[in-house]
Formats: C-alpha cells, structure tokens, sequence
C-alpha cells in the first residue's frame, strides 16, 4: 500500500517502496534494462552487486569460506547455504507433511508433491515434470544431446550421474559394499541384487 513509509510508487504494478532507489531497481524488472555488463562475457544485469558478483567467475575469487571445513564460496548467502549441513539448520517446514529443508527452494519443489503440480512440461512429448532441471535432463531425449563426456574414453552421457558411475570402470572405484560380508560394488543396483542373497530374497 501506497503510504509515507513508503512513498515511491511504481506506475505499473503499485508497489510501492521507501527509498527512490529502490524502485528505480524494481522498474527494470518491467523494462529490462540491464545496464551493467561483464567486460569478459558480455553478460548483462539490472544490478552492479550482481556483476560483482558474477564477475568472481571469471576471476576464480571465493572470498567467503567455512569456519569449519574451510570450503569457500563466491556469494555469502550460498555459504550461509552450506553452513547448514553442519548445523542440521532446516528452516524451512512443509505445512502438510513437517517435512524440514535448508533451502526454500526444496520446500517449493517438494510442495508440488501434495499439489501435484507439474509447471514445466515438454514441447516435444508434453510430458511434465515438478522440477526445471528434470525437464532438461529429459529433453535430451529428443535432441539426442550428450553434454558430459569420460575424460578417458571419450564416452559422452546425458545425466552427470550416468557419467560419474561410468567412471568408476576406469578407476576400479566399488563404492557401493555389502554390509554383511564386505563385497563391494561399483553400481548400487547390483548391490541390492547381492542381499537379495543374503536375505534369500528372490
């Protein structure tokens, strides 16, 4: 609401704000202009932090680290992130389930759970998806795209996991082991084939 607290008023949405800085920032949402621009890439923004920010990619600074694992970061709200896997902070509750996340953006997603919302959706097949980056991973389905390749056989992949366990034939890496006679194995599912042994499961 438009009132003295907050004085400056955006002409198309109403919003309104307390310092005329402010809504000069918020008018480019509706505009889109981006007025500052990386000198390495080009890419542009509606804010000089978030170049600061941005820029520390090309220049490799993460000036914020963990006073704990000494991990280091280029932004402090995702070190504030990270601090909450040593804490066990989970603000973030859902309302339906008491289901805890660190992040709010977790929250979201797994709220689409009990909505049974599924906001993104391929233009190929229309099959939907809870989550952005599932509809990327299954939109390479369709474009045939295989981005993440084995630095030593050359082998391309579609999912960074699919690559990550490929890697272990290389590596001779068994991370998955037998919690009853200690064999290992480098793929989980063949693990679970493994105590079906045990537990004369068939």
């Amino acid at each position: 609401m438009h009132g003295f607290d907050h004085p400056y008023m955006c002409a198309i949405c109403n919003k309104a704000f307390s310092r005329k800085s402010t809504l000069v920032l918020h008018q480019r949402i509706h505009t889109g202009d981006r007025p500052y621009s990386c000198a390495v890439c080009n890419k542009a923004f509606s804010r000089k932090s978030t170049l600061i920010i941005h820029r520390r990619i090309h220049s490799g600074d993460h000036p914020y680290s963990c006073a704990l694992c000494n991990k280091a970061f280029s932004r402090k709200n995702t070190l504030i992130l990270h601090q909450r896997i040593h804490s066990g902070d989970r603000p973030y509750s859902c309302a339906l389930c008491n289901k805890a996340f660190s992040r709010k953006s977790t929250l979201i997603i797994h709220q689409r759970i009990h909505s049974g919302d599924h906001p993104y959706s391929c233009d190929v097949c229309n099959k939907e998806f809870r989550q952005k980056s599932n509809l990327i991973t299954h939109q390479r389905i369709h474009s045939g795209d295989f981005p993440y390749n084995c630095d030593v056989c050359n082998k391309a992949f579609s999912h960074k996991s699919s690559l990550n366990t490929h890697k272990r034939i290389h590596c001779g890496e068994r991370s998955y082991r037998c919690a009853v006679c200690n064999k290992a194995f480098r793929h989980q599912n063949s693990l679970v084939r493994h105590q079906r042994m045990h537990s004369n499961v068939r």
